[in-house]
């Protein structure tokens, strides 16, 4: 039975990261580390929230995906989402298509945080098939003459 932990520590993440076959490079910016990766060309960070007791440690993080939307989305596309998926949310923050997802490391152990990173990488291909999917059906819709549903020129970029 592997040891249960009670906070995380970039170092350690970035070897979990590693030995499910990531690559990882940590990058600070105002004192604040984040570990940036990708998983089949689409790039995450992984963001470190509440410190723990322990110099240099945390007690939960989120994978966070942002990607830079050229022209307009279609509306509902981050409502839909949200309710229609469970673990990752979506928000639109100025000109960028966030996908987030918290983890609670408190009393888990590694398989729980390695099985976080693959529920986060099958979010995240699901998350590009939804902006094709939408995006056609949204295409479709305003092509059928439906008014209610406003289609971009562009896919966001990758």
């Amino acid at each position: 039975m592997s040891e249960l932990m009670s906070s995380v520590t970039p170092q350690r993440l970035t070897e979990l990261l590693q030995e499910a076959g990531y690559r990882v490079n940590q990058s600070e910016q105002n004192g604040i580390v984040q570990l940036l990766s990708a998983s089949q060309g689409i790039g995450f960070a992984v963001r470190f929230g509440n410190p723990a007791a322990e110099q240099g440690a945390y007690v939960d993080f989120t994978y966070s995906c942002a990607l830079r939307v050229q022209g307009e989305l279609p509306a509902g596309l981050a409502p839909v989402w949200n309710t229609s998926r469970r673990f990752a949310r979506l928000s639109v923050q100025g000109e960028f298509l966030l996908m987030e997802m918290d983890v609670m490391v408190a009393g888990v152990g590694a398989l729980y945080l390695r099985s976080q990173l693959e529920l986060w990488d099958r979010l995240l291909q699901e998350f590009i098939v939804y902006l094709r999917e939408y995006s056609q059906t949204a295409a479709h819709l305003q092509a059928q003459g439906v008014p209610e549903v406003e289609t971009r020129e562009e896919a966001p970029a990758l």
